[in-house]
């Protein structure tokens, strides 16, 4: 997955380029580690980065609709927590 590409698409999508960079920095973590592959059988893209943050309530902020996510697949499938974002995070690293 190209995180630059996701981190553009978030900040774009989301108006939110501080959490961008957080949350493309973890998917791209995710990614890495495979768990994602094995666990639906197709690699992460941006698209499907994307596509679940939308669906998170509207309300919510990206690092809100990223953990959101991430909880979802944690309950269904397990090892996902690691990747959240503490809200809390300093976005200007």
């Amino acid at each position: 997955m190209d995180r630059q590409e996701l981190e553009r698409t978030l900040g774009e999508t989301f108006d939110d380029a501080g959490a961008a960079a957080v949350v493309a920095r973890q998917a791209g973590d995710l990614a890495d580690g495979g768990q994602f592959d094995a666990d639906f059988g197709g690699e992460l893209t941006v698209e499907t980065v994307v596509k679940n943050l939308q669906d998170a309530p509207g309300e919510y902020t990206l690092t809100e609709r990223w953990n959101w996510w991430l909880g979802a697949l944690d309950l269904s499938h397990g090892g996902y927590a690691r990747f959240s974002v503490r809200p809390d995070v300093d976005t200007r690293s």
